[in-house]
């Protein structure tokens, strides 16, 4: 019984058509500490693994990037990459380079292929947005067309319409991230997932943030989402569960799943 849309890389469903996906995130400053953050996050066996640039104090120099990429991917044992640059306006850390910048060094990683994802924003200047796909598409890497509202959780037919808007707009995945104000935004989100899924060819990832948003964390895969993220070590948004304690809730809803 799928609930979810696979994730293909190279042909291949990522962890078997596994639902959901794990996902952890790199939120290190500098290259040694992101490898030393990494090999916490490997021992753990996620899925995905993100690594969030927009904390890396040299993301202005692209061969600093690409060397730290390289070795990200060297020391990953396989685990497929997202590459994601978070913009402040959507929850991410200030950067000092303008958008130009940003989408020259997506262009960079994207061609020496030390990642398998993309995560590129929605909201952003569509010119941007289209080289980014172009970027990602001309070296056989995914894009993960995303939108975040960390102040509150629109309505569900806003939320359906961003899932519809990333297939159009020709990204491989569309990922949503709200932040609820009371737990009838939760129910908001996981009901857009759901219409989302069934309206969308492509995967969905989904979330609501913040301590009421932990439950869409814990089973919006039952809604349709494809991936969750939870902590490796470090959170890099509010909500994440310890990778620990998500596979132990996530085997006991299985379960109860198979047997009906």
């Amino acid at each position: 019984m799928n609930m979810t849309k696979p994730l293909i890389l190279k042909g291949t469903a990522i962890g078997g058509e596994k639902e959901p996906l794990i996902c952890t995130s790199l939120i290190a400053k500098n290259e040694a500490a992101l490898l030393s953050e990494l090999a916490i996050v490997v021992q753990k066996s996620p899925d995905i693994i993100e690594w969030r640039v927009d904390y890396f104090e040299d993301i202005g120099d692209v061969a600093c990037v690409l060397s730290a990429a390289q070795h990200i991917r060297d020391g990953t044992n396989g685990i497929p990459i997202i590459f994601t640059r978070r913009s402040t306006l959507e929850g991410g850390e200030a950067i000092a380079i303008n958008e130009d910048q940003v989408l020259e060094i997506y262009q960079a990683v994207c061609a020496s292929k030390y990642v398998d994802f993309i995560d590129y924003e929605l909201s952003l200047d569509p010119i941007h947005f289209k080289a980014a796909l172009n970027a990602a598409h001309n070296n056989g890497i995914k894009l993960i067309a995303s939108f975040h509202d960390f102040q509150l959780t629109p309505p569900k037919a806003n939320i359906v319409e961003k899932f519809i808007l990333a297939e159009k707009m020709g990204a491989d995945i569309a990922k949503v991230a709200v932040m609820p104000r009371t737990i009838d935004d939760v129910l908001t989100l996981l009901a857009a997932t759901l219409e989302g899924n069934r309206s969308s060819k492509l995967p969905i990832i989904s979330m609501s943030m913040g301590p009421f948003g932990s439950f869409s964390r814990l089973f919006g895969w039952a809604f349709g989402s494809s991936v969750t993220f939870a902590v490796g070590d470090k959170a890099s948004a509010p909500g994440q569960v310890p990778i620990e304690e998500l596979r132990s809730v996530l085997e006991i809803l299985h379960r109860s799943l198979m047997s009906k």
